[in-house]
């Protein structure tokens, strides 16, 4: 049996430590890897000290590069049966390079999100004004929903996500399939071994800073929502964690109000485990938020705000309280962190909705599922999909030449 190859182009090498792509990234090589295939990860970004060594799992790791022809002998000695993008702007990047010389590879746009979505609620946010299509509709949508188009499948992680696209954007289904967070489930052995309410203390949040929502809600905390809630807990604090802390995130640490910067985790399920709330104030923004993720998995209950719980819990109770106003956000952070019976309750929700909606075996069956179903019909689909063929023939002009004007500009230097 041949051996069943997929090329992976990544944005950032992969950091699950610093971020819930970088986690998801790992989550979605693992169910390849599961289902026999020899796994190729390449990408134009630097290695930075927190990215994960992925040779020790057995992937070829391949530094490429922008605008160069060299790719072009690279992905054609690699002939690999499937190209997963990672993120629309490396398919608009390398796209019609793997049509030109792998027609047959199908090809998959993992989005990690809707980044129109989420730069539509940024500029609403900052003119503080109500999120609507006019926000949506940016040009960054322009880009993304046309590289959904170019691909033969999509996978979206949120469902509100998937709803825009098909509903908004008139997306046809078949190019789309719902695939979050791949978790494992959480045994009665682990639950046994997490830390009681009274084995907890202070509140913490968790983001990567280079994000801009996570810096965003930090300072939202610090200034408008933690001293609300020092005043009625003045010897709790807040521990903020996150990679790549900036010396304006750092200036605002301050001891005197118990609001601590302590900058990268070494181990998220640590530092999760001691905290018994978990604050999460996030103003704008897209996809699932891997900093719930980690609360709900290791028992620590949550204060949210809508964009935050997005997508998450579906029809379940969620592990916390959502709230947008900073009144009723401080007052459910304290109500949170004082009453023991009311955060267990919320602190089993969180169990359930892990294991009920983020099952990784059940999505794992039906990612292959949906693979194999469209390799074997790839040339109606692609026929059928008359709109992706038309931006397809228009990238191989455009961009393709562009390209090439580039890589010949930069011999010259």
């Amino acid at each position: 049996m041949a051996i069943k190859k997929l090329l992976i182009i990544g944005f950032v090498w992969p950091e699950p430590r610093s971020s819930a792509a970088g986690s998801r990234m790992l989550q979605l090589v693992a169910v390849f890897q599961s289902a026999g295939y020899q796994i190729t990860f390449a990408t134009p970004c630097a290695k930075s000290d927190n990215a994960v060594n992925l040779e020790e799992n057995n992937i070829e790791q391949v530094s490429i590069e922008l605008n160069n022809s060299s790719f072009d002998d690279f992905i054609k000695v690699l002939n690999p049966d499937i190209v997963m993008f990672d993120r629309f702007m490396m398919e608009e990047q390398f796209g019609w390079r793997v049509t030109e010389h792998c027609p047959k590879a199908l090809k998959i746009l993992d989005t990690e999100d809707l980044h129109c979505l989420r730069k539509g609620r940024r500029q609403a946010f900052k003119e503080a004004k109500p999120f609507d299509t006019k926000y949506l509709f940016n040009d960054t949508a322009k880009r993304e929903i046309a590289s959904i188009y170019r691909c033969d499948l999509s996978l979206i992680i949120s469902e509100v996500e998937m709803e825009i696209l098909k509903n908004d954007f008139k997306v046809d289904a078949s190019l789309l399939l719902y695939v979050p967070f791949l978790l494992d489930n959480i045994t009665d052995e682990q639950l046994n071994k997490q830390p009681f309410f009274n084995d907890r203390k202070h509140f913490i949040t968790i983001g990567n800073f280079l994000h801009e929502p996570n810096y965003n809600a930090v300072l939202y905390l610090k200034e408008t929502i933690w001293p609300l809630i020092r005043e009625d807990l003045p010897h709790t604090e807040l521990h903020v964690y996150g990679s790549y802390a900036s010396l304006k995130v750092n200036q605002l640490h301050n001891e005197k109000q118990g609001f601590l910067i302590k900058g990268f985790a070494e181990d998220a399920n640590v530092v999760m485990q001691n905290a018994r709330v978990c604050l999460a104030p996030i103003r704008f923004g897209a996809g699932l938020k891997g900093k719930l993720i980690d609360a709900m998995r290791n028992g620590t209950p949550c204060v949210m705000s809508s964009i935050a719980a997005e997508g998450m819990f579906g029809k379940l109770k969620p592990n916390g309280f959502i709230e947008d106003n900073h009144i009723l956000f401080s007052e459910k952070a304290i109500q949170l962190y004082k009453e023991e019976n009311g955060w267990v309750e919320k602190q089993q929700n969180g169990f359930q909705i892990v294991n009920s909606r983020f099952n990784k075996t059940e999505f794992q069956v039906g990612l292959m599922s949906k693979i194999v179903e469209t390799i074997q019909q790839l040339t109606q689909k692609r026929f059928n999909n008359f709109t992706g063929l038309m931006l397809q023939h228009n990238s191989l002009q455009s961009t393709k030449y562009m390209s090439k004007w580039i890589e010949e500009k930069n011999k010259k230097k």
